[in-house]
């Protein structure tokens, strides 16, 4: 089963080695999707997602459904995406 993984950034320079980071950790079974929200998405989905995740701050890592708990009040590490099985097959 693919491992879902959403990465949302507001493309700036906290942002970036993040977004990095999880593509070069990224193994066969992860699938990732960034959200660009300068951007934004066509549809805004993405906007309905960050409300859906009770994202409150960027960048954010949801992986499965569920918002990472290094997002919600801390710095995301390789450490934190690993333990969200992040790079692992």
């Amino acid at each position: 089963m693919k491992r879902q993984v959403e990465v949302f950034t507001a493309n700036c320079p906290v942002c970036d080695p993040v977004v990095k980071m999880i593509k070069e950790m990224a193994c066969d079974k992860c699938e990732v999707t960034t959200y660009d929200l300068v951007k934004q998405c066509e549809d805004k989905t993405c906007l309905d997602k960050m409300d859906e995740y009770g994202i409150k701050k960027v960048p954010a890592v949801v992986v499965n459904g569920e918002l990472l708990e290094c997002c919600k009040d801390s710095a995301i590490t390789e450490v934190k995406l690993v333990e969200a099985g992040i790079g692992q097959s």
